[in-house]
Formats: C-alpha cells, structure tokens, sequence
C-alpha cells in the first residue's frame, strides 16, 4: 500500500513513470537486506519515503536535472502558469492518474498502467478484472510505459479541455481499484479495505476538482455506499458474508449519508444518467432498506434495465439476473444465465458457475448446483471465496439439512 504513494512522490520529482517504479523497486530490495540486520523501524513507511526520496534527490543531480527545470521555467512563462495551476491539486497520486490515462495510450495501457503504479494490482489481479490473459496484461503495461516515457509526457494534471477527455478512463481505473479491494481476486483475505479507502479518498479529491461532472459524484456515490457495508461483509474469523445475510446495523450510517447526498448531487447536474450513477440507484435500493426482504427489488431490475441499455456487458446481464431471480423467482433468471454461458467472454468468470448454482439451489436441482459451486470453486484465486463455495456444495450434498 505504500508503493503507490511513493511512486507518485517519485514521479513528481523525476517526471519520469518508469524511473519512478525502478527506484522503488531498489527501495524494496534495500529494506529486505537492512531491515533483516536492523529489524523493522517503527515507522516502516516513512522509511521507505525517504530512501526512496534521497535516491530520487541523487538521480536529478547526476542528470543535473534541476538546472535544466529551472532553465524551462525562467524562459518559458506559460509552463510556469501551467504549473503554478497544476500545484492548486495538491495530491501526487490524483497528478499519477491523469499522466496513466494520458491520450498517447491505448484505452486498455492507461488503465492497467494505472491500476499497477496506483492499486500495486498484479498483472495476474488486472487481467481477471477485465476478463483477459496476464501476458495480454503485462504487454499493455511494458508498452504504456514506453510510450509515456518516448513521449516526454509532463507529470502534471490537465486543463479543463483535456482533462474532459480523459476522465472516463480515470473513473474507470478509480472503480476497478475499489473493487479490487471490496473484493480481492486473489489470496487469504475476502477484502482489501485500504484500497477501497484509497480509491474513495481519490474520488472525493476528483469530485472536488470536477464538480460540474455528474458521473464523478455517481461513481463516489456508489463506493460510499458500498463501502458502507465493510463490517458487515467479513465474519469474526474473516469469513465473507453475502448481502441477503448481513447484520443491517453493522452498515456505516455516515457512509451511506454521503453516498445518497453524492447521489443527489449527480441528479441536480441534469445530465444524461450515466453506468456510475446507475450502479450507485441500485446501491442506494440495497442502502435504503432495513432488511433483506424490504428490498425493492422490482426498482433494482428497472435500473438494470437502464444500464444494459446504455452499457450492454454479460456482466451487468449476469447481475441483472440476480435481481431478476429475487424479483421474478430462479427459474426466470435461470434462462438468463444459461444463455450467457455461450459468452466467451465469461467463460472463466466464476460468479457465473457460482449465480447459475446459487438458481440451481433454490430451484431443488441440488446435483447441478453442487457441480455449478465446485466449478466456481476452482475458477477463483481468492482463498475465502473457495472456502464459501465448497460450504455451499457440502450443503447440495445434504439437503434436507436445510430444512431442519
């Protein structure tokens, strides 16, 4: 959680992405060595910053780089305007998400490039949150940064004009942080609260710098709101716990406030509805009801309605099927699911093994679901989401039990 930070430190000393990362990484290996020797410092992040800072320091003098900005800067006053504009966001990591999602990339090298300096995501990590191959992933990365680098691309955050163009990747990369930590893809732990808070707290800052922009205050709407169920997402030995079964008094009521008065705020903009402002209506459905069965799941499939409309994906079918399934019952949302499993695209997507066994489940078909879990079972790297799954295949295997 502390590379993001401090290669976004680098990057605005150096103006230079990729010798930002290689530092770090030099910092990395300098820590494993010493702090065997010394132990950890009581303040181990801090540590690095400044290690990695003085290493910074030494490369501008080396390329007697500060002679040259200060050169740049006498001679050429519009850069000094640019940059005295630029000093007004007063956030390193808001300046590394706009230099990533600079035009001179690829749609796809701005937002894996951004989520690997920013999130710390592994290629593997990214490439399951787009549905794709790690090789596919760690090209677009190694190709991002050579372009930013051949292209001399200023560390700084764009004027109002270009930065329009440029907000829809950087939403997008805000959002796939956040879920990376509301719901890991890999490892022992079911979530990753600090990249939820890092994500939330870099959308409130753009929400501030943008806040003309509706979907900005939908997408901060939307992880507000979902943020607020933190505490009640994990059980006391770090078990996940699904939504229909979560202690409602356990959702964070400051939260939810904010994620409704973002959601507010994006209505009042009058522009067209937008995927973020959508998402946020469902969580606000899923927020506004003291109980899982006062959902009103009907609002929920109309609002999924809208969504496919204006951002057709077998992944918001396979979640307006969901809703389908509590709204219109499992045999509806049966037809759904098993015409998406034609899709490519989630062929290797485990949640749709995992909704098609939960349908099967309800539906009595308890041989088809348990084979649906264990399916889904092997499709995720998350330890916690394996456990759960093989729980819902050993209750297949004894039905009645369900009953008792």
């Amino acid at each position: 959680m502390e590379s993001a930070k401090i290669i976004a430190k680098l990057a605005r000393m150096l103006r230079n992405v990729g010798l930002a990362e290689e530092i770090t990484q030099d910092v990395w290996v300098t820590a494993l060595e010493e702090w065997v020797e010394t132990g950890i410092p009581d303040n181990p992040g801090a540590w690095l910053m400044t290690t990695a800072k003085n290493r910074a320091i030494d490369q501008i003098r080396r390329k007697q780089l500060i002679e040259r900005k200060s050169l740049i800067m006498a001679n050429d006053p519009e850069t000094a305007d640019a940059q005295a504009e630029t000093d007004d966001v007063a956030d390193d990591l808001l300046r590394l998400i706009f230099v990533a999602c600079h035009p001179v990339l690829s749609v796809e090298g701005r937002i894996a490039l951004t989520l690997r300096l920013l999130g710390g995501l592994t290629p593997a990590e990214i490439a399951r949150a787009f549905l794709t191959t790690e090789s596919a992933i760690q090209q677009r990365i190694v190709r991002a940064k050579r372009t930013l680098n051949e292209a001399h691309v200023p560390f700084e955050v764009p004027g109002a004009a270009e930065r329009d163009q440029r907000l829809a990747s950087v939403l997008e990369v805000i959002y796939l942080i956040f879920n990376e930590g509301y719901a890991a893809t890999a490892g022992e732990e079911w979530m990753r609260p600090a990249l939820c808070e890092e994500a939330l707290r870099v959308g409130r800052i753009l929400a501030e710098l943008t806040p003309a922009e509706s979907e900005v205050h939908g997408l901060v709407g939307l992880m507000e709101l979902q943020a607020s169920r933190t505490s009640a997402r994990v059980g006391p030995t770090g078990e996940p716990i699904v939504l229909l079964k979560q202690n409602r008094s356990l959702w964070d009521q400051l939260l939810i406030r904010r994620g409704l008065a973002a959601l507010s705020r994006a209505q009042s903009l009058d522009d067209p509805l937008g995927p973020y402002f959508l998402q946020a209506a469902i969580a606000a459905c899923h927020a506004q009801a003291r109980a899982a069965d006062e959902t009103d799941w009907p609002q929920i499939v109309a609002l999924y309605d809208a969504l496919h409309e204006i951002q057709p994906s077998p992944v918001v079918a396979l979640n307006r099927a969901v809703a389908v399934s509590m709204a219109k019952g499992p045999a509806e949302a049966l037809e759904i699911v098993d015409a998406l499993r034609n899709d490519s695209r989630l062929r290797d997507y485990h949640l749709l093994p995992s909704v098609r066994g939960d349908l099967l489940e309800r539906l009595g078909r308890f041989d088809e679901a348990r084979a649906e879990f264990s399916r889904a079972a092997t499709l995720t790297n998350n330890v916690r989401e394996q456990r759960l799954l093989r729980e819902r295949m050993a209750a297949c295997e004894q039905p009645a039990a369900r009953f008792n």
